[in-house]
């Protein structure tokens, strides 16, 4: 694995993170809820009354900020080096692990995390451990 150093953006990704503890914080202090997709996706397949449109206009953030942030500057070009039988199967197995780990990377890396949540804490160790395995396993014992 090499690292493109020429295209390395830590100032645009300093200011990315900073935004994503923003709005994180935000939307605690403001309605109580922890900003982890899983939940607020998951919370639309059995929606309680009055709580459908807020998910939804969470998630057209997610999707509409990118074109938006395409206006003021170019975008990476997408690079997907999976087929779509690969693709399927990590999605799965992304969505298995969410319902086990009672949230997702979002939910417990971002917003458990900086409450200081023992199974956040745990989440966040697990999602880091399994990633560096992962890598481990694909760039050396399978190479």
């Amino acid at each position: 694995m090499t690292i493109d150093w020429t295209h390395f953006t830590p100032w645009t990704a300093l200011i990315g993170g900073m935004l994503i503890g923003l709005a994180a914080s935000l939307f605690i202090l403001l309605s109580g809820r922890i900003a982890g997709i899983s939940g607020i996706v998951g919370g639309l397949l059995r929606p309680a009354r009055g709580d459908v449109a807020w998910r939804l206009l969470f998630l057209a953030g997610i999707v509409l900020v990118p074109f938006a942030w395409s206006l003021v500057a170019t975008l990476p070009a997408v690079r997907i080096d999976a087929g779509a039988t690969t693709l399927l199967l990590a999605g799965l197995l992304v969505g298995i692990g969410t319902r086990y780990g009672a949230g997702c990377t979002s939910g417990h890396g971002v917003c458990g995390v900086a409450r200081l949540s023992p199974r956040s804490l745990v989440a966040t160790a697990t999602f880091v451990a399994a990633g560096f395995v992962t890598v481990w396993l694909l760039c050396h014992a399978f190479a």
